[in-house]
Formats: structure tokens, C-alpha cells, sequence
């Protein structure tokens, strides 16, 4: 029997009634009901966070704090460095990084934030996989770190080139914020953790705020004419323009962070030779991936035509070849560049730019060529 989707078993966010209220179209994302566009259309909305700003609820992320029992932050950054490839120890404090728990095959289980706010570490982690990441962390750092789920607050994302003016007008210090900043900020008067940083390519913030204030402080936002609330849709094709990899399909435990492009955020420190190389899981799969190449490759791919390319296309070396060469992970429309873009696998021998494959849709070879990633040129605020 097919398991019937019952609405009712769906999570809430602290912002479900204000979404409803607004017009949002409500739709099961990650065992939550999530906006996935309001009233303007996704179009609008899309066009909004790059030209403006958008809000967006991300509060089914995960949230949690990793506090060392020695008192010592980094006791915290050494311990979580056993599970992941980055360097922590070096995340200077109000700072974050971008990282992934890796497998023992050099698989992805999942990519987070990493935040380091002086006397403990913060972590912001996908919705899908929250229960596992903090299990996951349960079992192999309690006995260096209290593991503690802030199950008490929401998280928005305010995201555009006029972020900043209307943040300032609520938190007088997110001007001086710089991209990947991040630490404890008061906004409207509340106890907020602010991040500079998002999934949009465009400059931005991301604002951890007390469950019961967040409704307020995401009206506060929303009175600015610059803001409108901005719904799923729109965030993946945002991020899809900036070429940022979605969980369970650009990266997942199949995949290592060499194969997914994602080498810059692996630091040398970590690296064959460095100082503290290896200790995390797959290290010998991922540093050979490293020292020797791995055989496949992310890369970014453009249309010739108008037709989209959608997930789980199969890519193929030329317009007669009978075995794919691999698939599209994501793609879809890109309303900034008035064009479709997508995001697949193709082995690296295959993944220099200008390289032309093709794509199947509808039982015809669609042509593609091998693009630098971001489509659309970031606007972080370096």
C-alpha cells in the first residue's frame, strides 16, 4: 500500500501562520510544510532577492551548539575535526566555515556551517538530515563536547544587495559585518545569532532568532518596501545560478568533496602533508582524490536551446552514443540569466570548459557546454 501523505504529521515553523497569512503556497519540503512561493510567483521572487531583497524562513535547518567540557574552544574545533576534512581549529572567532561530515568512504552525509562564537561552536545543518547529523555527533564527540539542539529558535535568511540597509535599520553593527562573519548580535533589541552569509550568491545574512520572537522580528523585516517574503521556488533557482550544491542530489554519500568540486573547502592543513592531515572519515579515499584525481567531476552545464534540463537527465558524450557518460543532478530555468542552467556529473576527462555534451529530454540529445560555476557572478561582501 503507498504510504498516504497525510498533512497533518508535517512539522510547523515559528513563521507557519505568517506564511499562510501572506499567501504562501504550502508544500511538504523535509517533513515540514514550507512556503514554496507566495502570491508575486517564483519568477518575481527570484528577480526580488537579486535586484532587492527577499526573506526566507529556513527554520527546518538544524541548529546546534557544540560546547567543549573542557571550556576550551578548541577542544571543540579538534574534536569535530575527527569527522569532517576542514580545518576548524582555524576558524578565528566570529568567523564560519563552510564543511561536510564525510563517511568512511569519502561519501558526503551531509554539508553544514561551522561557526566558531568564542567559547563554544555553532552549527547550522540541511533539514533532511538534522536527526542523523546529531546523532551522528552524539555517538562519536560526547566525550569532549556537550552536543546541545537549539530546538528554541527559528532561522531566516534576508538576501539581496539591499540586505544590508534593511538589516542596519534593526542591528546597527550588520554594516561592519564582513562575508562569513558571524557571532551573537542584538536585532530589534533580541538575542540573535547573524551570520553573514546564505545560499542565494548574492550578499546576505542569515539571523538565528528565539522561536517566539520570530514572527515579529520577520514582520519587522517585511514592513521595509525593499523585503518580500521569498518561498522554496525561488531558492533553488537561486542557488542553482550560484552553482551551490543541494543536498541528496549535487552531493550525497556517493560523492567525495574532490569529485563535487567543493576542493577549496578542504584546507592544506588537513591535506597529505599538512599539519594535521587525514583523521577524518575517508580520509584515504578523499587525499587520493587529492593527490591523484578522482575520475568524475561537478560541472556546471549550459543549453544551447530554451528547454530545461531536469534532474536525473542522462548525459551523454555525443549526439549517437549509446552509453551515458552521467546525469544531470540539478537544473532548471534560470530567471537572471533568461536561460536554463544546470548542474551535473561527467567524467573529468569530460569537464573542461567549452566541452560540448548532450543531454537527453523527451527522447531527444539536447546540446550542452561544460560552464564556469557561479552562472551569476557572486556579490558576497568580502
Amino acid at each position: 500500500m503507498p504510504v498516504r501523505d497525510d498533512k497533518d504529521s508535517l512539522k510547523r515553523t515559528p513563521l507557519y501562520d505568517l506564511h499562510v497569512t501572506l499567501g504562501g503556497k504550502m508544500v511538504p519540503f523535509a517533513g515540514y510544510d514550507m512556503p514554496v512561493q507566495y502570491p508575486a510567483g517564483v519568477l518575481k521572487e527570484h528577480l526580488q532577492t537579486r535586484n532587492q531583497a527577499g526573506l526566507f524562513d529556513v527554520s527546518h535547518m538544524g541548529q546546534i551548539a557544540l560546547r567543549p567540557k573542557s571550556g576550551k574552544v578548541e577542544d571543540a574545533a579538534r574534536a569535530l575535526e575527527r569527522l569532517v576534512p576542514q580545518d576548524i581549529v582555524a576558524i578565528a572567532p566570529g568567523r564560519q566555515r563552510y564543511a561536510q561530515f564525510t563517511n568512511e568512504d569519502g561519501g558526503i552525509l551531509d554539508d553544514l556551517m561551522v561557526a566558531n562564537f568564542g567559547d563554544h561552536l555553532f552549527l547550522v545543518v540541511n533539514a533532511a538530515c538534522k536527526a542523523e547529523d546529531e546523532a551522528h555527533l552524539r555517538a562519536n564527540l560526547s566525550d569532549t563536547c556537550i552536543i546541545d539542539s537549539l530546538e528554541d529558535r527559528a532561522l531566516i535568511a534576508l538576501q539581496g544587495p539591499k540586505a544590508e540597509s534593511a538589516l542596519a535599520k534593526l542591528c546597527a553593527e550588520a554594516p561592519a559585518m564582513k562575508f562569513m562573519d558571524a557571532g551573537p548580535h542584538k536585532v530589534a533589541g533580541l538575542a540573535c545569532f547573524v551570520s553573514r552569509s546564505g545560499y542565494t550568491g548574492e550578499d546576505g545574512f542569515e539571523i538565528s532568532v528565539p522561536a517566539a520572537d520570530a514572527e515579529a522580528l520577520a514582520k519587522k523585516l517585511l514592513d521595509n518596501p525593499d523585503v518580500m517574503p521569498i518561498g522554496l521556488g525561488a531558492r533553488d533557482s537561486l542557488r542553482l545560478e550560484a552553482g551551490l550544491c543541494l543536498y541528496g542530489h549535487d552531493i550525497d554519500t556517493t560523492t567525495t568533496p574532490v569529485e563535487a568540486a567543493l576542493e577549496w573547502s578542504v584546507q592544506k592543513s588537513r591535506r597529505t602533508g599538512g599539519a594535521r592531515a587525514g583523521g577524518f572519515p575517508g580520509a584515504e579515499k578523499i587525499l587520493a582524490h587529492f593527490d591523484n584525481g578522482a575520475s568524475r567531476r561537478r560541472v556546471g552545464l549550459l543549453a544551447q536551446g530554451r528547454a530545461p534540463v531536469r534532474e536525473g537527465a542522462l548525459l551523454f558524450a555525443d549526439a549517437s552514443a549509446g552509453e551515458p557518460i552521467g546525469k544531470v543532478t540539478s537544473g532548471g530555468f534560470g530567471p537572471s540569466l533568461n536561460a536554463p542552467v544546470a548542474i551535473g556529473y561527467v567524467p573529468t576527462s569530460l569537464s573542461a570548459l567549452g566541452t560540448q555534451i548532450f543531454a537527453e529530454v523527451r527522447g531527444q540529445r539536447l546540446p550542452l557546454t561544460v560552464a564556469t560555476m557561479p552562472f551569476v557572478k557572486n556579490t558576497y561582501k568580502r
